[in-house]
């Protein structure tokens, strides 16, 4: 049997149907509160006085708990002059839709917390609390860390920032604890003509490192750096644009340059976790006596075998005679400055938010602010925290798409 032919008829026609297209929502006011840190070394703040003026002008509303402000040298009157209210009570800021903070959540933080609150702060994952987590998944909290946040061009602005202001101050700091004043052994950073500089070491050449080069190099310092990653150490070279004496981190090697060196300085990353240590307690005894040691890593670990944790009080101690300088957060130490890189990322993020009708429309509309998204409405949206602390993992991208 011959097959049919299929029938056309002339009266069928097709019609292009609309294409939908995703509209931007309206703005909406923002209330944003900025509770008082009370955390261990905290002096920053994470929006100054004349951010949180640009944000008021915008529409927005901020509320900041009394004497925020202080570690960083901002008074309440600088904040109520640029509109701020301000509030003696904390419980009143944790009323607010977005809290932002300079120190990672605490317990405290988590009680006060109200349900689906957005907060933008540090995580700290390395001292991060499986308990504290576990609060906030149960109040349906949106949180967006620092350290994870990215900007358009794929970088972390605040991480960067503070790196910047935690090498370009190593220098500055090794210099004061090698100087008579601070018993160090009377050496002047960098020396005088017809004195042999001084002799840096940096372990770890990524920006901390670089910030650290820069800063020795133009006080004249003798300036040697150790790093695994060839491709960490040709970036710092060509953007310092000296050729500089650099090595892979060869036990040998490096032990054999750190018996006869000034100062030692510890910036290695901890990438996911601990930082690896990298020089022995040995090494460290066979160090000159009046050797100052700054351990950058101790946020993380730190990479010398003999760091512990100081404080900003205390900064310091003496082990086989070498001077060890391990303040974990260096940039609080410079708190105002901190506080005005940290303001510079956050007031644009915050317009931004407020412009897209708040933070669940702005993650959906800017891909790179998925990677600081570690809360999703109580979801966690961060995978190495689901695997440390053994919670369950929810991609982050198909949350948003669900919602759409």
């Amino acid at each position: 049997m011959a097959k049919a032919k299929p029938f056309v008829s002339a009266s069928f026609s097709y019609e292009t149907l609309e294409e939908k297209l995703d509209i931007k929502p309206k703005g909406e006011s923002l209330l944003i509160g900025i509770p008082k840190e009370t955390s261990f070394n905290e002096n920053r703040i994470s929006l100054t006085p004349e951010a949180v003026g640009v944000l008021i002008a915008n529409g927005h509303e901020v509320c900041i708990e009394s004497d925020a402000g202080l570690g960083a040298n901002y008074s309440d009157n600088d904040y109520s002059e640029a509109g701020a209210k301000i509030v003696f009570d904390k419980t009143e800021i944790f009323n607010c839709s977005v809290i932002v903070k300079s120190a990672p959540v605490s317990e405290e933080d988590c009680e006060l917390l109200k349900p689906n609150t957005n907060i933008i702060s540090p995580i700290h994952a390395a001292v991060m609390k499986k308990s504290i987590l576990q609060k906030m998944m149960d109040k349906k909290i949106t949180a967006l860390s620092f350290e994870n946040l990215k900007d358009d061009s794929g970088h972390n602005p605040i991480v960067r920032s503070m790196s910047e202001i935690a090498g370009s101050s190593v220098m500055l700091i090794a210099g004061q604890y090698l100087s008579n004043a601070n018993n160090g052994k009377g050496v002047l950073v960098g020396g005088i003509s017809g004195i042999p500089p001084t002799k840096v070491i940096i372990i770890g050449a990524g920006i901390v490192g670089e910030y650290a080069a820069r800063t020795a190099l133009a006080m004249g310092a003798s300036v040697k750096i150790f790093d695994n990653s060839i491709y960490r150490l040709k970036r710092l070279q060509n953007n310092i644009g000296v050729r500089l004496w650099t090595s892979v981190i060869e036990p040998k090697i490096l032990g054999k340059q750190l018996k006869s060196c000034d100062v030692a300085i510890g910036a290695l990353s901890g990438a996911s976790g601990r930082t690896p240590v990298v020089v022995s307690e040995e090494m460290v005894s066979n160090m000159r006596p009046g050797t100052v040691i700054v351990d950058v890593s101790i946020d993380h670990g730190g990479c010398f075998e003999t760091s512990m944790v100081t404080t900003h009080k205390k900064p310091v101690f003496t082990k086989y005679n070498v001077i060890h300088y391990c303040v974990p957060n260096i940039p609080s130490g410079f708190a105002r400055t901190a506080s005005q890189a940290i303001s510079n990322v956050l007031m644009p993020l915050l317009l931004e938010t407020g412009e897209d009708g708040g933070l669940e429309n702005i993650v959906w509309h800017k891909i790179n602010i998925r990677a600081g998204v570690y809360l999703f409405k109580g979801s966690l949206t961060n995978f190495y925290l689901s695997e440390k602390f053994d919670l369950k993992y929810t991609d982050l991208n198909l949350l948003i798409a669900s919602r759409r």
